[in-house]
This record gives structure tokens, sequence and C-alpha cells, in this order.
């Protein structure tokens, strides 16, 4: 190689070098943007944005100090789910439902909330979730267009997903979103797997709960995983749910949207999801079980965990069920901040709030006089003390 062009290869290597350099400070810079936009937490510092829905922005979140006693409480790295106040109503019914939900391994787990003070003196709602290192569901079936997940694979996910749906059924809630984007990879002990998880609980609703006095139904969720009832009747209990873990079955084996997006953005109620005939014989009969079009014939989660199509699959989630009774209540920033201040009493201060006021409460009327009635939680008029930061300029 002679000397002109190594000068040159010298110099496209430090002016990639630059380039690289350059992009690490625009990224630390847009970091420390969004870190000052929603503030940090008590023991957690903000991370880079990992997602953005409609009822708020998720990022990736950091102890600020592993060692220290919120060690116990926390797991080093989390997702935490932000909104401002006053837009926060369906993050904190997610909340609610979460801890009616604890004790499942195949639900993400929730390590409480807090409120935070942002750039502009504003209060954010944050709420604090387990990290799913492999992204979505929904993430891994793009990678795999154009054939589609392997069958054992498919098989996996789809185990759990039914375990976690079984409780969630179990508990009296139905979850009224199943999609690929909201069952979450996250990593196991075993061989580098990763499980699934359901999350993204904030449209979820009590089953058989009345909507009263509503002229219109309300439909919750994506209308692509609709099944016929909700369409047609507006009806949204545990089997809607089969019908849209069908889906995703489906969609998982085959790379390809259950329906058509065309036929569902023009409003067109569709048969059952066609089921292509190089199906293996257990995937056709499964997929059945949960297309049935009269739900009252529709295989439930609990039926479905029979089903052959299910068989063989074993994993170390067999060992987290025989546990689940004895898992800890989940305890919530107030109490974990509580125990600490006791320990160190130069921690940050605390200030009261009503996170539940009737300003942005996230449930309806009906829904709050039965919760009342029938879920464990606090009631949602509480005032909680909520560990804030300041910064002091």
């Amino acid at each position: 190689m002679d000397l002109g062009m190594k000068k040159k290869k010298k110099k496209r290597s430090l002016m990639s070098e630059d380039d690289c350099n350059e992009k690490r400070m625009k990224i630390q810079d847009d970091v420390n943007a969004i870190s000052s936009k929603y503030g940090d937490g008590i023991a957690w510092v903000r991370g880079c944005l990992i997602g953005k829905g409609c009822f708020g922005s998720v990022f990736l979140a950091n102890l600020k100090k592993p060692k220290s006693t919120y060690y116990y409480y926390y797991p080093p790295i989390m997702a935490v789910k932000s909104a401002e106040v006053s837009v926060s109503a369906s993050i904190q019914k997610e909340k609610e439902v979460l801890n009616s939900l604890r004790g499942c391994c195949n639900v993400i787990t929730c390590f409480g909330d807090e409120i935070t003070i942002g750039e502009n003196g504003q209060m954010v709602y944050n709420l604090l979730l387990e990290y799913a290192s492999g992204g979505t569901l929904a993430d891994l079936i793009n990678k795999s267009a154009p054939n589609g997940l392997p069958e054992s694979d498919v098989k996996r996910y789809t185990r759990s997903i039914l375990r976690g749906l079984r409780h969630i059924h179990g508990c009296g809630y139905v979850h009224c979103d199943l999609k690929p984007e909201n069952i979450m990879l996250v990593a196991t002990s075993v061989d580098h797997q990763f499980t699934a998880k359901i999350g993204d609980l904030g449209l979820a609703k009590r089953a058989k709960q009345n909507e009263k006095g509503k002229l219109i139904p309300y439909c919750r969720g994506t209308r692509m995983y609709f099944s016929p009832e909700v369409v047609i009747d507006g009806v949204q209990e545990a089997p809607s749910d089969i019908w849209a873990v069908g889906c995703i079955v489906l969609e998982m084996l085959t790379a390809n949207p259950p329906c058509d997006p065309r036929s569902e953005a023009n409003g067109e109620v569709n048969e059952s999801p066609l089921i292509v005939s190089t199906l293996s014989s257990e995937a056709k009969s499964f997929l059945k079980g949960c297309f049935s079009r009269k739900s009252i014939f529709r295989w439930t989660a609990e039926m479905l965990l029979a089903h052959p199509f299910l068989e063989g699959i074993y994993d170390d989630e067999d060992d987290d069920d025989n546990n689940v009774e004895d898992t800890v209540d989940v305890l919530d920033i107030n109490t974990i901040c509580s125990l600490v201040m006791s320990e160190n009493e130069d921690d940050d201060t605390l200030i009261s709030f009503s996170s539940f006021s009737d300003g942005f409460c996230s449930w309806s009327d009906e829904e709050e006089e039965e919760e009342e009635e029938t879920s464990n939680t606090a009631p949602l008029n509480e005032v909680h003390q909520y560990p804030v930061t300041f910064t002091i300029s």
C-alpha cells in the first residue's frame, strides 16, 4: 500500500471516530434533556427513551447507587412509564390492576410508582416496571418475516402468554388489548432464552362489568384483534382475549397480520382469520379452539394449556409456578422510602400528594364502585406520600 493510500485510510478512520464521538455526545445531550424534562427518581436516574404510546413514554432507568439500600427493592435496570400527572389516568389505572395481579411470573412485574418534578415544575407520574431486554413479541415477529417463528418457539411463547392470561382471568380481569406489541420478552436464566410476559394493562377491565348508561358500547383495544362479539355487540369478556391469543399465535407462525389491514380499516367484520394449510395439525386444532365465532364455545386459557399443541414444552417457569403463592407483596416507593428514611435521615424530602384525585381518576364511576367492593387494593382517594427530587439552581 503506497503512502497516499495510507494517509487517506487514516483520514477516513479519524473522520469516522469523530462522527462516532459526535453521535455519542448528541445521544448524551438528548438523555440529559429528557432527564431534566421529566426528572429522576429518589433511587433511579432516567435513561434513553425506549418506547412511546398514546398514554405515555417509556424510559430505561438505572439505580443511582447499585449497592445502596434500594438495591434490595429494585433491580439494577428498570423500565419507567411516565406521563404528566394531568394525563396519567391510564398509567395510574395500570398500577391498580398490576397490584391486583401480582404473583404471576408471566405478567410484567410492577415495582411501584413515584412522582418526579420536571424542569418546568410540572409533576410527572412514573410507573416502575420490569425491563424487557428482548423487546416485544412484535419486534421478534418482524425479524422472522417472511417465514415466521419456529413452531417450537411459538409453543413456548404461547404457553407463557396463556399462563399469564389464566392468572389475569382468574383474578377477575379482562386484558382487552392483547397483541404482539403488548407481549414483553424478558431474559431468563436458561440458555439466553426469553420468556413472554403480558404487559400494558392500562385498558384492562373487570370481568362481567356492565357499561351502565352508555348508549354506544365502548370497545377498548386494537380492532385487528377484536373478536366478533366485540365488533358486533361491544361485549368484551375473557373469550375476547382468547380470540386475540389465536391472532397472536397465527401471526407468530406466519409473520403476517391476522386479517387484511384494509378490511380492518374499513370496519368490515371478517370471518375467522385464515388458517393456512402449511401449519401442523396440532396448530390448526389449537387455532380453531381460539377462533370459534360463538364465544361460549371458545376454549379457555386453562383448556388451551392442556391442548396437544403445547405438549412436551418445559422451561424454568414450571419451577416458578410451584412458588407463586410464596411470592411477597410488591412494595411501592412509599413503603421503600419509609424503610430507607429510617436508616438515612438525610434523604430527599417527602411531600404529600393525592395520586388518584377526582381531577384525573382513571376509572369510571361504575368501575370505582365495583372496585371498592371487589378489590383488595387501597382506595383510589387515599393520600400517599411520594418522594420527589428538587433541582436547586
